[in-house]
């Protein structure tokens, strides 16, 4: 009798440590059937444009879910508008974490929110997960081990152009026009250091507000310097109009776009596909709009749908938000069931040579404990009035030396 009291006893305290167990990995925002997901972006505001990343990732969370999930878990995307300001960036974390209780902060929309918001989630050890904005400063495991990047450097970016124009148009006289901002700060300040002794081949550098109404003026200050390459940084809106500008003084210098200005939709439909024939920029991700890649996106034309319904009309931001929400959705199946917060971070850190289906090919996700930047390959392309033709192989920034 007695050792069947102690068997049962054995078993009861078995499952009780089962129990516990099960407890230790169910954070706040998981339940059996559910994920709990919070984002902010730009959704009213000067940067509104961008809001259209949210619209996208919530559209592939939408047909996620109707095709079961993750391990059987639906996604609740709760998305809030923080109109880029920091302080309601941060209220509006708090009540995410507090109120709606996610398990974790993904994707949320430019530097000075994202700054605002990672203090608060390191002390609470909450999961900041894929900011999208490539300001360097936002990663730095050894300081902030719960706040991940996803996107090639800003600085980086703009040392690729600076590297491009010296090995191909050495000695050429240089203008730059880019959005004051930490984005195009960050750009033009990568291509001052790229260029090094040689950046006095910069004869004339304009920051201009996202609302300026005389990107015209600006553009024929430009041409007036008798320069011969023109690096633009800023909003696919803005760079249509300068692009167009220039057409119409017939200045023709060598254009460099950056990334985020390049969208063939959204900037060089707009500015006139003849006027845009090479224009170049360094890209990571497909355009929705290059033929190149019409049939190759698995699952694209559902998404389009829903993302449409949804109000969006950005397809480069469509591709972005696609990109980053599929890479979110391979951690979270790494994770399998144990969602704890811990095992997010340790699966995100856990990414090697992942391909998802909008990067670039040859484009691979690697992360590690000190590698908290997944993309760190871009490739230089130029368009052709058509399509992007690549220029040269992709080319690693230098974090790719970060040890895995």
């Amino acid at each position: 009798m007695q050792t069947r009291v102690r068997t049962l006893i054995a078993i009861v305290l078995a499952l009780t440590s089962l129990s516990a167990i099960s407890e230790r990995v169910r954070d706040p925002g998981v339940t059996d059937t559910e994920i709990r997901i919070g984002n902010l972006m730009p959704y009213s505001g000067s940067l509104q444009a961008f809001g259209a990343i949210g619209k996208a990732e919530a559209a592939y969370f939408e047909l996620l879910n109707e095709r079961g999930g993750i391990n059987g878990r639906k996604v609740s995307f709760i998305s809030y508008d923080d109109k880029s300001d920091p302080v309601t960036a941060l209220n509006l974390t708090r009540g995410l974490v507090e109120n709606d209780n996610v398990l974790l902060m993904f994707g949320s929309f430019g530097t000075p929110g994202n700054f605002a918001v990672r203090k608060y989630l390191n002390e609470r050890q909450i999961p900041q997960l894929f900011v999208a904005s490539g300001d360097d400063h936002l990663f730095d495991p050894s300081s902030f081990p719960w706040t991940m990047g996803w996107q090639p450097s800003f600085r980086e970016e703009g040392r690729i152009y600076a590297n491009y124009i010296q090995a191909t148009y050495p000695g050429r006289r240089i203008v730059a026009l880019w959005q004051n901002d930490q984005v195009g700060r960050e750009i033009f300040q990568g291509l001052e250091d790229g260029l090094g002794n040689v950046a006095r081949a910069i004869r004339v550098d304009i920051a201009y507000d996202v609302g300026d109404e005389h990107l015209d003026t600006h553009v024929s200050i430009l041409k007036q310097s008798g320069a011969e390459i023109f690096l633009f940084a800023g909003l696919p809106a803005n760079a249509a109009k300068v692009i167009r500008a220039a057409a119409k003084l017939d200045w023709h210098p060598v254009f460099i776009l950056d990334h985020m200005a390049s969208s063939i939709a959204t900037a060089l439909k707009p500015a006139g596909l003849e006027n845009s024939a090479g224009v170049i920029t360094a890209a990571f991700l497909k355009d929705a709009n290059d033929p190149a890649w019409k049939e190759d996106a698995q699952n694209w034309q559902a998404f389009l749908d829903k993302y449409s319904r949804a109000g969006g009309k950005d397809d480069g931001a469509a591709v972005f938000g696609y990109a980053a929400a599929e890479t979110l959705v391979q951690v979270l199946k790494q994770c399998g069931n144990d969602l704890s917060r811990e095992n997010v971070m340790k699966q995100a850190a856990a990414l090697k040579d992942y391909q998802n289906s909008a990067l670039l090919p040859g484009i691979k996700i690697n992360t590690g404990p000190f590698n908290f930047r997944p993309i760190k390959q871009m490739r230089l392309v130029q368009f052709d009035g058509r399509t992007w033709q690549p220029i040269g192989d992709v080319l690693e920034t230098a974090f790719s030396n970060v040890d895995n």
